[in-house]
């Protein structure tokens, strides 16, 4: 291409460009960026030269530098501590339907190179540069997450894109997730297109699961433990194993199926605990159910003089931000503890933290700890993260925030 045609070909995309408002840096605040994160923080926005307060939530808009040098395209939310997220950094293919669609086939082939079938998560948010998207894939029945503001002023062009790329037969919006409050967003679950049941039959480790949607946790199955509870059935064979926060009884029922002895479910959802014994008989596998407090049930069956050859604990974030961090540290601390008390000797703890804010050493700090109160010993035999189709983004930490441990505890 001629200099002259290069010319007119960045002047064509500047215009594009130049149809969206300009955002703009304080100076030298370009750095993190342009080395891939993806977040602007209100305080590295020059609000005297664009106020956030003139954005509308949600609102596109091209990202500048304080010397005028185009950074990217962003969404804004002037109400969120995270002002501004960057969904494109090519001039010439600004925010649209358009631009979704290629994300989104990017995004389906890494997944169809990864499984056979279409139970998977088919959009991980800035980990497929679709900043506050998430969708996971059931076959031709979507469900869907938005939880910024401009992924949810963009609904419309999502959904259309989804439609371009998948076809589904039914698409769910599963908007009800606290992080929501975060971006000043209402909470709701509706039907965004076509027909969604109310659950839907998945096979997962020879298990036929039911897994409820518009009434289940988040986006209705954990597809990120997927890697993970196969390791677990791996081990279970002969194995006394109990599952705490079981929710659907995802490793309980997949262990049973590979031949654990004995599987007890712990859950405080007894519609969940439901789902996992409809599970069990429909599938022909015994599971014995507790509902309750998880802390309460590890104390009432150590009291029992109960143990186990296997023991899974996969707790919710017990850190949902920095200034919990004391006190859910103490959490982990403790659950491993409780855990611990029930392993027979020689026997198996899976530690899971799905907390961002508690650091893959911590995790490992917390077995150590109780297992030095217990005056057990545990080694680490691995080290485990998300699934495949959760992968991690160089530049964002928060992104790689699955922790899984399993542990050989000896003594006791």
């Amino acid at each position: 291409m001629s200099d002259s045609a290069v010319d007119r070909a960045s002047a064509a995309a500047d215009s594009r460009a130049a149809g969206l408002p300009v955002l703009r840096l304080k100076p030298r605040e370009e750095r993190r960026l342009q080395a891939g994160h993806l977040w602007v923080f209100s305080n590295e926005v020059d609000v005297s030269a664009t106020p956030l307060a003139s954005f509308s939530p949600g609102q596109p808009a091209q990202l500048r530098t304080s010397r005028d040098t185009f950074i990217g395209y962003v969404h804004v939310n002037p109400h969120s501590l995270i002002a501004a997220r960057i969904v494109g950094r090519e001039v010439a293919h600004p925010p649209g339907v358009p631009l979704l669609v290629h994300r989104l086939k990017v995004a389906l082939a890494l997944r169809e190179k990864l499984y056979a079938r279409p139970f998977y998560r088919l959009a991980f948010g800035e980990s497929d540069l679709l900043p506050g998207l998430v969708v996971d894939r059931y076959g031709d029945v979507l469900v869907a997450q938005l939880a910024t503001a401009g992924m949810e002023a963009a609904k419309e062009q999502v959904l259309e894109a989804l439609d371009r790329v998948i076809q589904p037969k039914g698409v769910l919006w599963k908007n009800d997730a606290p992080s929501r409050q975060l971006e000043d967003l209402p909470s709701y679950v509706e039907t965004a297109a076509g027909k969604v049941p109310d659950e839907i039959q998945i096979e997962e480790g020879g298990v036929r699961f039911r897994v409820p949607l518009a009434a289940g946790q988040k986006t209705g199955w954990f597809f990120d433990q997927t890697e993970n509870r196969a390791a677990v059935a791996r081990l279970a064979r002969g194995a006394r194993m109990l599952d705490v926060f079981s929710y659907a009884g995802g490793f309980g029922l997949q262990a049973a199926r590979a031949g654990a002895a004995e599987v007890v479910c712990v859950d405080a959802s007894q519609s969940a605990l439901d789902v996992a014994r409809a599970t069990a008989a429909a599938n022909e596998l015994a599971v014995e159910t507790i509902k309750g407090d998880a802390f309460d049930a590890l104390e009432a069956m150590h009291a029992a003089g109960t143990r186990f050859d296997l023991v899974v604990v996969d707790p919710p974030a017990f850190i949902k931000r920095r200034k919990d961090h004391p006190k859910g540290l103490a959490a982990y601390r403790k659950l491993n503890r409780l855990a611990m008390q029930l392993i027979a000797r020689d026997g198996l703890l899976v530690t899971f933290s799905c907390s961002w804010h508690l650091a893959a050493e911590e995790l490992t700090e917390a077995v150590q700890h109780a297992a030095r109160q217990l005056g057990r010993f545990a080694q680490v035999i691995e080290v485990r993260g998300q699934a495949p189709d959760h992968p991690v983004h160089p530049a964002i930490p928060e992104t790689r925030y699955l922790k899984a441990l399993i542990c050989r505890v000896t003594g006791g």
